[in-house]
This record gives structure tokens, sequence and C-alpha cells, in this order.
């Protein structure tokens, strides 16, 4: 009992007060009289608050409610119901444990209950880094009517709940995809060029059909109006690489260009297997990985969940020749490749550009790579002084490069997106559906 009861700042005021009048009392012994009986109240009233609340055993219920794992980058609710079991209106300090990877030191909620109410609290948090994170006590600290201590109640001790490559942004655009409105996420829509589908059937003519898919023959023979309908192609082979190298380090709000790029590829996985084409997941960097072939049966994308979530890395150097030379191994048949790396220099992605043609003479290449958004930043503040065109010269001269790289790979061949991070899936999905419709792949 005596280690969960806690004074409040109100008790000592008082008591501050009470001593006060006792200073007064030395000259003038009416003040005296004022503190001591003022003494023998706050006495009363403090034994009076302590029974109040200590006379019910669980005077306060509360139980954290945390998902079975947690979204990485995105906002995850956490809920905590709170149930006054006192006759009496209480006042309420939660402070919740969070994981330390969080940093978070203002997790100090304050509340009212009336007398037997039920609430629910809602916060939430934005985890940055896969892996498993370690939820504390949730402290429950109750005033009651009278106010001079609290009693503290603890709950929910200890709770391990691992964080996920972003499963909600993989529900959500399946949920678009599915119910065809992926353009409210920016996903544009792409006109259909040529006709690069696979025959499915032939059918009755209905308003609105294509007239150039008229089937005349069958037209001729049915004595009505007969059309030819064609279905997307489907099982090809659509790859996600991953670089996990040192250039993957950079950091943007709070996350790894890795972490985006594992994000991503969780959710353009998912869009290829609703469009029923195989999704797999390659991981590098000075040596391979992971490997996981393209599929598209029902267990694959928990397969490619869990792959993903189980990525580590020590940012060193990739190993891109090592990477063609799994690629030609294990990739037989042409696919969409689609990879996930970062270059700042031309000269950098150079050094590479040997292995990525060969890669692009076997297979469908797209280089993903990230716009510096702290380079456009710079060069969209108006400078002042010598120091500050100097700096905005060069980040011209990095921004230009970046550019260059495009164009450079396009010559080769290879398709390029320069993206900024926190567009990387809408226009990661955007290119594949371009993609797609052209027939490329």
């Amino acid at each position: 009992m005596i280690r969960s009861l806690y004074i409040n700042n109100r008790f000592f005021i008082v008591v501050i007060a009470i001593i006060g009048l006792c200073c007064l009392g030395f000259a003038y012994p009416f003040f005296f009289t004022i503190a001591q009986v003022s003494l023998l109240v706050v006495g009363f009233l403090l034994i009076a608050d302590i029974l109040l609340l200590y006379r019910q055993k669980n005077g306060i219920r509360a139980k954290r409610s945390v998902p079975e794992k947690l979204s990485n980058g995105d906002d995850n609710p956490i809920d905590i119901s709170l149930q006054n079991g006192y006759g009496f209106p209480v006042t309420i300090r939660m402070v919740d444990e969070v994981p330390f990877q969080f940093q978070l030191r203002d997790m100090d909620l304050r509340l009212t209950l009336q007398a037997r109410e039920n609430k629910q609290v809602r916060y939430t948090l934005r985890p940055v880094k896969r892996g498993e994170y370690q939820f504390g006590a949730l402290n429950i600290f109750v005033s009651g009517i009278i106010g001079l201590v609290r009693r503290r109640y603890i709950f929910d001790q200890g709770e391990s709940v691992p964080v996920y490559p972003s499963y909600l942004q993989m529900r959500k655009y399946e949920l678009l995809a599915i119910s065809d409105r992926l353009t409210e996420m920016g996903i544009k829509k792409i006109r259909r060029i040529g006709q690069n589908r696979e025959f499915e059937q032939i059918k009755e003519y209905v308003q609105g059909d294509d007239i150039r898919t008229i089937n005349w023959k069958a037209t001729a023979r049915r004595n009505n109006l007969m059309v030819n309908h064609y279905q997307d192609e489907k099982s090809q082979n659509v790859y996600s690489v991953i670089d996990k190298g040192r250039v993957m380090k950079m950091p943007f709000e709070g996350m790894s260009l890795v972490d985006y790029a594992i994000n991503a590829s969780l959710v353009l996985s998912n869009i290829a297997v609703l469009k029923e084409d195989k999704a797999g997941i390659i991981t590098f960097n000075h040596t391979i990985g992971t490997v996981l072939p393209a599929s598209r049966s029902n267990l694959q994308m928990k397969s490619i969940l869990e792959v993903l979530y189980n990525q580590r890395t020590n940012f060193k150097e990739s190993d891109y020749e090592l990477l063609y030379t799994r690629i030609r191994r294990v990739i037989t048949q042409r696919s969409l490749v689609i990879l996930y790396t970062n270059f700042e220099t031309l000269s950098s992605m150079e050094r590479q550009l040997p292995f990525l043609v060969q890669i692009a003479k076997n297979h469908l290449l797209v280089v993903v790579f990230f716009e510096n958004t702290e380079l456009a930043e710079i060069l969209e503040k108006p400078v002042f002084n010598t120091e500050e065109v100097y700096k905005q010269t060069i980040a011209q001269k990095f921004a230009f490069e970046k550019r260059q790289i495009v164009k450079v790979l396009q010559q080769h061949g290879i398709h390029a997106v320069l993206t900024p991070p926190q567009k990387l899936t809408v226009n990661t999905i955007n290119k594949y559906l371009e993609l797609k419709a052209r027939g490329l792949i």
C-alpha cells in the first residue's frame, strides 16, 4: 500500500501555508491557533482521502490494446480502456511506458472519469525501424475528490510487439485496386497501347463493348452480334530487388531509404499478385541476402512479408557483379526486375552500368533511385551572400547529375524512376502499370 501511495502537490501547498501561519504565530498568537486547527483538518482530510482511494481493491481497471504487429512508417493506433469502479469522480494521470525506440517523453495523459464511467483513450505511434518493440507497464495515478494523495495502479507489465513492413499501406492499396479507385492515391490511369492482351472468350455484344473486337464469323453463325473478350496477360514474373548497401542508409523523416524500398516492394508485390502476375524478392549488398522465387500462390504474400521483416543489413558496399551472376542463375525467363537503389553521382552509376546493361539484356530492368530532398530545399531558398550562392551552385550540380543518370540509363535501354522517398510507392506502381499497359511484360 505504501509503495503505491503518492502525495499530490496540493498537499505540499497546504503544508507550506500552515508553516507560514506558524511563523506568523510567533508575532500574532491568533495565527498559531489557526495553524493548529488547519493541521488537524488537513490530517483528517489526508486520512479520509487515503481511505476513499484504498477501500476498494480494484478501484480502477485499465487495459492496453496493441495490434498483433505494428506497421513500419505508419501511424498505429494504441487503445487504452479505462473503467472507474469508485462511486465518485476521479482524476487520472496515465503514463504509458512505450518502447524506447520511440524516444517519447510526453506519454503523460490526463483525464477525468465520472463515477462508474468507462472511457476509451487512443493515441498513435509511428515506428521507423523493423524489429521487436517492448512495451512496459501502464501506470495509472488516481486522485479522489479531496485530491491530496494519489494511488498508483500498474497494468499490462511487459508486452512485445513486432514491427513489420508497412502492411497498412499494402491493405490500403489492395482495397483501392479491388474497387478500381487507385487514382485516389495518385496512381495514373494508363491508356492501353495496342492489343497486348490474351484472348479469353467470345460473348454477345453489350453496349459499351469495343466495336473493333467484333467477331464477324461468330456473328454470322449465331445471327447475333458477337465480340471477342480479352484479358491482361498473366503470370509474368515481377522481382523486387532491394539494395541494402551503404547508399541506402540515408535517412528521410526518420526512416532509412532501405525501409522505404522494403515498404514499396511489399505494396508492389501485392498489386502484382492482384493482377495475377508472380511476385518475388531478391536482396543484396556485399553478399546476396534473400532470394524468394516469384510465385502467385495463396501463401506468397505471407512469405514476402516475413522475408522483408527479417531483412538486416550492415550497410556495406554493394556488389553488382554478384547480383548479376545470381539473377542470371536464378531468374531463367524474361521478367520485370525493379531495382531499388540510390546513386548520388553520375560516376557512381557508371561504375555499375556494365552489370545493369547485362541484366537488361535478359530482363526488363527498372532502376528506382531517390531524389535528395535536402538539395531541393537548398535550391528553392533565396540566396543573400557568397556562401549561399556557392552552396546552391553545388546543389544544382548534384541535382543535374541525378537527371543525367536517368538519361544515361534510358540510352542503354534501362527504365529509370527518380523519386522522392515519400512518393516511392506511388511512382513505382505507376511504372509497373505503364509497362504492363505497353505490353513490355
